[in-house]
């Protein structure tokens, strides 16, 4: 059987991120219409230090498909040549169960992701919102400026991070590649007060966030902070923020940045006003006024690279990209 197999530097031009943008709204409205199967991830730490192998199965309606993410997380990459999350994305057609790709995962979950916050940004902030700070220097934080520059024109846009020289890094070479200049901040707090679009893409473990530096209209996409002891977020900024989540599921067992909140007493379940998906398809209100603060807390869901990784697959069919193979799938009883 022809399996086609698409490297990492190949993946960029075949989602390209306008089109992942559209493609996550989509995939976010089938799984809230049922039409999808998705159980939580399942992980394996690393005894003896961190990092683990995650997990992450699913079945997707629409594109119908199968699939499977598995991707080692390894924090101690950040500052280094090697992306922290790293892996494949396979899918299968879903009559017979037979392989179709395997793809890159660490470029599917660089782009992905800010897709998704491209999508909800393009939902949950202000019409006007044009004033953006990326706290984080790392492979999210430029996949979200690209995002960012996708939904809404902006006019300001500066960004923080604990290292000095990576975001004096960042800021020179994104200016140049987007058009816009982006200011280097000495603190966070500096990056975002006033800003109207926030992105928290960072490995924090304690919050870098405070509820008091937000400005009132804000929408906030919290990305970094993907486990249950740890958040980008305080208890401030999650009470009084519009929450919104990819999966309830997810946010109840996975979100520190809601579970830590939770646990201090500061808020409960119904704090979770509802999916983006319910968001998109008008079942359940977004903003309401121009004074609110949204908050979509991302933790990455394998629907999402499902979606991604079957548009890839369809262009490299079309185009013959990446590397066709052939691997199984035939009875050897025949």
């Amino acid at each position: 059987m022809p399996v086609r197999i698409v490297r990492q530097t190949e993946v960029p031009a075949l989602l390209p991120m306008g089109e992942c943008i559209d493609a996550m709204e989509d995939v976010l409205k089938t799984l809230a219409q049922g039409k999808a199967v998705l159980p939580l991830r399942s992980m394996v730490r690393m005894p003896d230090r961190p990092g683990l192998i995650g997990l992450m199965p699913a079945y997707l309606g629409a594109p119908e498909c199968l699939g499977l993410k598995v991707v080692t997380v390894m924090p101690h990459n950040h500052g280094t040549d090697l992306d922290s999350h790293q892996g494949a994305v396979l899918i299968f057609e879903a009559e017979h169960g037979s392989l179709l790709a395997v793809i890159d995962g660490s470029a599917i979950t660089g782009i992905r992701t800010a897709a998704v916050s491209g999508a909800a940004t393009r939902t949950l902030a202000k019409p006007d919102a044009n004033d953006l700070a990326i706290l984080g220097t790392g492979v999210q934080a430029v996949t979200h400026l690209e995002a960012m520059c996708c939904v809404r024109p902006l006019r300001r846009v500066r960004v923080w991070s604990r290292s000095a020289e990576h975001v004096r890094r960042f800021a020179e070479r994104e200016s140049k590649r987007h058009g816009v200049n982006v200011e280097a901040s000495r603190s966070a707090r500096e990056a975002v007060e006033g800003a109207s679009v926030i992105c928290t893409t960072t490995a924090a473990a304690e919050p870098i966030l405070m509820g008091d530096w937000i400005a009132p209209g804000a929408h906030i996409n919290a990305v970094g902070a993907c486990f249950p002891t740890t958040r980008e977020l305080d208890t401030a900024a999650m009470r009084r923020a519009r929450l919104f989540v990819d999966r309830r599921e997810s946010c109840l067992n996975e979100a520190g940045d809601f579970l830590l909140a939770k646990k201090e007493g500061a808020i409960g379940d119904e704090h979770i006003l509802g999916e983006l998906g319910e968001v998109f398809l008008g079942r359940v209100p977004g903003r309401t006024s121009a004074n609110d603060v949204t908050l979509f807390k991302s933790l990455g869901i394998a629907v999402e690279d499902l979606a991604a990784a079957h548009l890839i697959w369809r262009k490299a069919e079309a185009t013959n990209a990446g590397t066709s193979i052939e691997f199984g799938g035939k009875s050897i009883a025949v």
